[in-house]
């Protein structure tokens, strides 16, 4: 691996790194191992010291590894973050998803954009970072099954904070065109389940119809969403400019003369502030708990309602003096901040005191598509970010 500072033998490398990274199958929900093999290998051999966090079967993993200074400063640690997850390929791409090819100055590929391609360039810069003296440590953060609402990153989170890694500063390489995304809104996902009594479809009253009481339950999803609206502050950052709530799907029953004893009720929230997912909860859980649990109970009292938290990723709040903000601005010079509407890892750290900011190579426009790609551009813009950070 050729740690010369020359930009286009870098740009060489992150390529070849990038087409290996695509070449790895890891759909969210699969082993991660062999990616993370392979990242770990590299940061090691340039004496990178390196610890991994996993899921209960150790199959998916996260791995955080750290370039140290070689001088010392009080400059905070800066973490480089990405996930190796990617969503499922679907039909009509015109090349192999997981086999990179460079057409017209883009690189198509499954992950290119979304988020392997930030990934490369940190892998591609690792070496010139390592052979320089560096005054502040440089952090390597990869998660797994971000895409299936941040199921990786808060075992590394709650790691980082035994390890009192809290006071450093994040940049998390989503997809951004290169500019600074300060905000967010959360997304919480839910599964709703409800058994209750089945019965012959002539007599309602001797059964307890599931997918009644499901419907009574989305009525009142659907009144909540009308108050969230209420709820928008008028200078809201985002679009819409409140609290989202919809309904993903409905399923139960298995015949129109059966009362359905089962149905299940798929939900999510996107909460422009904390405190609006917790007032849906709270009243949803009231709402079960003093009115349809009762109501059920009369006729059948084994009748059930469960709520399944799918996911519950964090909102990124925007702050008015952020580090991490700041110190990409000085590196590209851009002062320009925006925020978006898809999710990311970002609110985590945040949350435990790290400055985040999230600033990453490639166009959310291309992330989970057919014929996913990032230009070639964009890859050589980020690599000359990471390239400069050493002098800040």
């Amino acid at each position: 691996m050729s740690t010369g500072n020359n930009l286009e033998e870098i740009y060489s490398n992150s390529i070849k790194i990038l087409k290996d990274l695509i070449a790895f199958k890891t759909v969210s929900g699969e082993n991660n191992t062999q990616l993370i093999d392979y990242c770990d290998n590299i940061l090691n051999s340039l004496g990178a010291v390196s610890f991994r966090t996993y899921d209960e079967e150790e199959k998916r993993v996260n791995l955080f590894s750290t370039i140290k200074a070689k001088k010392a400063s009080d400059k905070k640690p800066i973490i480089l973050s990405g996930h190796t997850d990617v969503v499922p390929v679907s039909k009509g791409w015109s090349t192999d998803p997981f086999d990179a090819t460079i057409k017209e100055d883009k690189l198509f590929g499954r992950g290119s954009c979304d988020m392997k391609g930030f990934i490369a360039c940190t892998l591609a810069m690792a070496p010139i970072l390592s052979n320089m003296k560096l005054d502040r440590d440089i952090h390597f953060s990869y998660t797994f099954d971000e895409e299936t609402a941040c199921q990786g990153a808060p075992l590394l989170i709650e790691e980082l904070k035994k390890r009192n890694f809290n006071n450093s500063l994040c940049i998390v390489g989503e997809p951004t065109n290169m500019k600074i995304i300060d905000a967010h809104k959360g997304c919480y996902e839910y599964t709703t389940y409800f058994e209750g009594l089945a019965g012959h479809g002539s007599s309602p009253d001797k059964g307890v119809n599931a997918v009644e009481f499901a419907t009574k339950y989305i009525n009142k999803l659907l009144h909540l969403r009308e108050i969230l609206k209420e709820k928008s502050p008028k200078n809201s950052i985002f679009d819409p400019p409140y609290t989202t709530l919809q309904i993903g799907g409905i399923s139960g029953g298995i015949a129109r003369n059966v009362i359905a004893d089962k149905c299940k009720v798929d939900w999510e929230l996107r909460p422009i502030v904390k405190s609006d997912g917790v007032f849906v909860n709270n009243e949803m859980d009231k709402f079960v708990n003093e009115e349809l649990l009762p109501e059920m109970k009369k006729i059948h009292p084994n009748s059930k309602i469960e709520k399944e938290v799918i996911g519950e990723i964090i909102g990124f709040e925007r702050e008015s003096n952020s580090e991490a903000c700041e110190l990409v601005a000085k590196i590209t010079g851009d002062n320009s901040r925006d925020s978006v509407s898809f999710g990311t890892e970002a609110g985590l750290f945040q949350e435990i005191g790290i400055s985040t900011v999230v600033c990453g190579p490639g166009s959310i426009e291309q992330a989970h598509t057919v014929n996913e790609y990032v230009s070639v551009e964009q890859i050589k813009k980020c690599l000359g970010f990471i390239n400069e950070i050493r002098n800040y």
